[in-house]
């Protein structure tokens, strides 16, 4: 785990500015790209700025503009090409009802959805793709694309910054706070997957 997080430092410090926003973008809408660092990434970054290695601002602009431009590619591949693969009947999962019962999803909870999956690792990728697929109102999914993306890099940025202002010697636990951070992205999801189940 040590080995993962101090690979995350040397690749921001070797690649900067780029790095940060080919991994989000990648992360935030490319199918491939669900298994990138998300919201460790982030933390990372905003620790790193706090130490002078980066300017903060700039860091939050090419992280916020790679998670907007990220679920974007994501929303028109899937609008494009997503469909095409939900024609098999006898599919368990590209049945052409689990388009129907997509498109029913993201028309009633779509909004939450694109806001809220910002915070769940690998389900943020595939959040834009599906809302694509579904034919999601556009200028609706742009909003609240729009308003995850700044949420979700102004917290763990600025959570990571302030780490590391307020306790210099921070980036000696950065495993045990990364992995704290790795597990609370995840509890968003357990409280939904908790609440459906009781409904």
């Amino acid at each position: 785990m040590e080995w993962l997080f101090s690979n995350i430092e040397a690749l921001l410090l070797q690649f900067g500015y780029l790095a940060l926003f080919a991994i989000v973008f990648a992360e935030s809408g490319l199918f491939f790209g669900f298994f990138l660092p998300g919201d460790s990434l982030l933390f990372v970054a905003g620790l790193l700025a706090s130490q002078g290695y980066f300017n903060v601002f700039i860091v939050w602009m090419v992280i916020f503009l790679g998670a907007v431009l990220g679920d974007q590619a994501g929303y028109w591949m899937g609008k494009k090409w997503g469909r095409g693969f939900f024609v098999r009947p006898n599919s368990w999962l590209f049945n052409p009802k689990r388009l129907a019962q997509a498109e029913r999803f993201y028309q009633k909870h779509g909004k939450k959805t694109i806001v809220l999956a910002r915070f769940v690792p690998a389900v943020r990728t595939f959040t834009p793709i599906f809302a694509g697929i579904s034919r999601m109102d556009y200028s609706t999914f742009v909003k609240f694309n729009v308003l995850g993306g700044f949420l979700w890099t102004t917290i763990f940025v600025s959570a990571g910054y302030f780490l590391g202002k307020t306790f210099p010697d921070a980036e000696n636990y950065l495993a045990i706070i990364v992995l704290a951070v790795i597990v609370l992205s995840v509890i968003p999801l357990a409280f939904e997957y908790l609440k459906n189940r009781k409904k």
